[in-house]
């Protein structure tokens, strides 16, 4: 993946707003596509690169790898490396993973009945919809 620039403009915002508060940093990190999809694999049991893999069936394995790097080095999944002909990684939500689940679970929970508040009212708009 290619690195941003550190002097651009989005660079610096983005070190701005993760200096005011945690809660940015972990934002930015979540809304990387298939970040959560991949913590939600994991959890349910789902360690292995290729098993993940075949669950996101649309996921490239540059992006997967890519994805997985940034939650070890978050401190969400352990990688553990067993040494076997041929070499098996598994992949573990640590504490903080497990706790993080059990939030964004709570988060999927208010988005549904978000949206089924919003397909009772007729008002159907989707939050990528809103500008």
């Amino acid at each position: 993946m290619a690195e941003r620039k550190i002097n651009s403009t989005n660079y610096l915002n983005q070190a701005y707003l993760e200096e005011k508060c945690p809660l940015n940093e972990l934002l930015f990190l979540l809304s990387k596509r298939w970040i959560t999809d991949i913590l939600f694999c994991i959890e349910e049991g789902n360690g292995r690169f290729s098993g993940i893999r075949e669950e996101l069936e649309h996921i490239s394995d540059q992006v997967l790898a890519d994805r997985l790097k940034l939650l070890e080095g978050s401190g969400f999944v352990n990688r553990e490396l067993f040494f076997e002909v041929p070499p098996r990684v598994q992949y573990s939500l640590t504490e903080r993973g497990r706790e993080l689940c059990m939030q964004l679970e709570m988060l999927c929970h208010f988005a549904e009945g978000r949206n089924a508040e919003m397909e009772s009212t007729g008002t159907e708009k989707n939050l990528a919809e809103v500008k």
